[in-house]
């Protein structure tokens, strides 16, 4: 429970410490999101491989090697003094901890006797849940109170812990130390890593390289379609492939992972690029930016403790179907703000999107393995792993990516209003210079104009984001129609799963 818990706080600890980290290494607000998507990159990498490393080292030394990693590179994370650097180590921390969950999961489900596993799950959950809770608050107190490195450093003590622990308490059941690890797909991890880097750094630095404009993106472009292309034939053709792709002929597994594309992209675009928001907007600490995102955690329990006991009475297609309407409304909500609303505005439709993630989240699973062979559980379970991290990354990426050049065209409409041949213009331009004057004198004219392009800078950046909530909106209705298409198999949609 402790390595999941590093784990999954990782995932929402630093989004609110973006601004200080783009400060403090002189990078912009798009950069500063590199260091949450280098991460996810190389977890969604790392991902696949994790069963063959379980059984080619031992569950027990390979937990303890990935927390060992995930400790020291969470330590390196506090050291950086660089962008390239933090990044460097963010990629070896997801490595580390991309296969802390799967391992564990695994190591707990073999090591307690059935009748206790249902207690051992209650307490594992609880890490998982509280984790996204704690995550925001925690990383904004520490932000501001001391610094952006320890939302880094304070993985440190977890993992010390957690490695005692595992020393101490763990060991391999007797099956395992005679099962052979079998073969591994290295070309295929290899191919894997080629196309989900080249197209992850074509995303995050396409913006900043004006896209196809830039030679280096349009080979970055050929080299992850290329990449995909093989991949995709190497999967198809391998014995013993390292992401079973086969299993996509079932329709409901298919569908399943496209929700999971989709979904994971939405939520962790918003829930990047809201702290941002908050606080570049709004003028919102990384503590209160933390604070507002923080009950998206308590609609995710409640989403939870709901769906548990209403997908068992109705059919669970309607329920996801509710899940992804209401997350719409939450989206549309949110992009109906602007810079004047108080904190019970954004509060409010952060609980409803943390409902309405769980909606979609719990029964969907069920529904994408309820039609699938039990022997192809592992590799469904692992490739709908990966295209939850995978959409994240893409997510955040084209979010950010869609914020950035929004603000740039809504500025361009905007500034046309700021001539001396508008009378509004003129008036304000005025009254500012005069309200200005006894403090400033002759420069009092300079620094109207100044206020008046800040408050130009923040109304092309409200615009951007309203933009892009609503089109997030108009996304998660687009999930309805294909949640129809799930068919109900032999296995019960009422079997709730851990979502991560």
């Amino acid at each position: 429970m402790l390595a999941t818990f590093m784990e999954v706080l990782d995932t929402s600890v630093a989004n609110v410490s973006l601004p200080h980290i783009a400060g403090t290494l002189s990078v912009s607000s798009d950069e500063s999101t590199w260091v949450l998507t280098s991460y996810l990159v190389s977890n969604a990498v790392i991902l696949p491989a994790s069963g063959w490393l379980g059984r080619k080292f031992g569950r027990r030394r390979f937990l303890i090697t990935c927390i060992t990693i995930f400790t020291i590179a969470s330590v390196l994370c506090g050291l950086a003094d660089s962008l390239s650097f933090l990044i460097l180590a963010r990629i070896i921390q997801g490595a580390g901890g991309g296969a802390l969950q799967p391992v564990s999961q695994a190591v707990m489900l073999e090591i307690f006797p059935k009748e206790k596993r249902g207690t051992a799950m209650a307490v594992y959950t609880m890490g998982v849940v509280v984790a996204p809770i704690l995550g925001p608050t925690l990383g904004g107190w520490l932000t501001d109170s001391y610094s952006w490195r320890w939302v880094f450093y304070i993985n440190l003590p977890v993992g010390i812990v957690a490695i005692l622990m595992c020393l101490r308490f763990l060991e391999d059941p007797p099956y395992l130390k005679n099962t052979p690890a079998g073969n591994v797909d290295f070309l295929g991890v290899g191919l894997l890593a080629l196309w989900i880097g080249c197209l992850q750094v074509m995303l995050d630095k396409g913006q900043d390289a004006d896209w196809f404009s830039s030679n280096f993106i349009c080979w970055l472009a050929v080299l992850a379609l290329l990449g995909f292309v093989i991949f995709l034939i190497r999967e198809l053709t391998a014995p013993n492939p390292i992401v079973n792709l086969r299993v996509l002929k079932d329709r409901n597994l298919a569908i399943g992972v496209v929700l999971n594309l989709t979904v994971g992209a939405i939520l962790y675009g918003t829930t990047t690029v809201l702290p941002l928001f908050l606080q570049s907007l709004l003028g919102y600490t990384s503590y209160e930016a933390g604070l507002v995102m923080t009950p998206r955690g308590i609609g995710a329990i409640i989403g939870s403790v709901v769906a548990g006991r209403i997908i068992s009475k109705i059919d669970g297609r309607l329920w996801m179907g509710q899940g992804a309407v209401t997350l719409s409304f939450s989206m549309f909500m949110i992009g109906a703000v602007s810079l004047t609303i108080s904190p019970g505005n954004i509060i409010w439709p952060i609980i409803i999107t943390g409902f309405a993630s769980t909606s979609i989240f719990v029964p969907m699973f069920t529904f994408a393995v309820a039609t699938l062979k039990p022997e192809n559980m592992g590799d469904a379970a692992g490739l709908t792993s990966l295209v939850r991290n995978l959409g994240g990354s893409v997510g955040i990426s084209l979010v950010t990516t869609l914020v950035t050049r929004g603000t740039q065209a809504h500025q361009a409409l905007l500034v046309g209003h700021l001539t001396k041949f508008d009378a509004p213009f003129r008036s304000q331009l005025a009254t500012l210079q005069h309200s200005l004057t006894p403090h400033s004198g002759q420069g009092a004219l300079m620094q109207a104009y100044g206020v008046l392009y800040r408050t130009l800078q923040q109304q092309a950046g409200l615009w951007a984001y309203v933009d892009n909530f609503r089109l997030l909106a108009l996304i998660c209705m687009a999930l309805v129609p294909i949640i129809v298409l799930f068919k109900k198999g032999k296995r019960s949609p009422g079997a709730t799963a851990v979502a991560h």
